[in-house]
């Protein structure tokens, strides 16, 4: 069996546009504040997780719960990130050619499968690990070696990692004796382990092992 494993934000999805929408959904229902508004940009930028709600609530005194503004985010999140259409065929392609397409993603477990099943990426993906399901963050091996064995395989030097982040998902795909492809973005940090290629973005990837195996 031929295992890739993707990473989820940045790579198969494109949160930064959603996160944006997202929250001026969820302060427009709310009546919030610019201020509120504001402080939300500013803490969700990267992540999200329930713990932003209660800190949210006790800085502003809000009168909502934190279970329900935690749900109102992720459907908002659902509702507003998208996955391109070029990418949904390429991975198409990969399962007509037989690979095992696993996730392998920082965050909550419910948001990151909300985005993964609004998206139409569920019925393409075998195996999904969150950071949330076990509370251990990439690039922590452990995130890699439980997206594969969702897949049901174990990890080989012949499986790929394909993400953004050059610390998360290079590096730790090769600490976890992954081959790895970069998806150009972020900057890349002095004295990081080299991936085996790099490309402009995740449909090139899909091309690129394509061509290659």
């Amino acid at each position: 069996m031929r295992l890739v494993l993707f990473d989820l934000d940045g790579t198969l999805v494109d949160r930064h546009s959603a996160v944006s929408e997202a929250i001026a959904d969820l302060s427009h229902d709310h009546a919030y504040s610019p201020e509120i508004e504001h402080w939300l940009l500013t803490e969700l930028a990267d992540r999200a997780d329930r713990s932003d709600f209660d800190r949210l609530r006790a800085q502003f005194r809000l009168p909502e719960s934190t279970d329900h503004l935690w749900r109102v985010y992720v459907d908002r999140m659902a509702a507003a990130v998208t996955c391109r259409p070029s990418v949904i065929s390429n991975l198409k392609r990969l399962k007509a050619e037989g690979w095992s397409i696993g996730v392998a993603t920082n965050g909550a477990s419910d948001i990151q499968r909300a985005k993964i099943r609004a998206t139409g990426l569920a019925d393409l993906i075998d195996g999904i690990a969150a950071s949330g399901d076990i509370d251990v963050r990439k690039p922590n091996s452990i995130i890699f070696e439980l997206a594969a064995a969702r897949c049901g395989t174990r990890l080989t030097p012949s499986d790929w990692m394909i993400g953004d982040n050059p610390e998360t998902d290079i590096a730790g795909g090769a600490a976890a004796g992954l081959r790895t492809i970069w998806v150009r973005g972020r900057p890349w940090p002095e004295n990081l382990t080299t991936p085996h290629h790099t490309v402009d973005n995740v449909t090139d990837a899909i091309d690129y092992l394509l061509a290659t195996t």
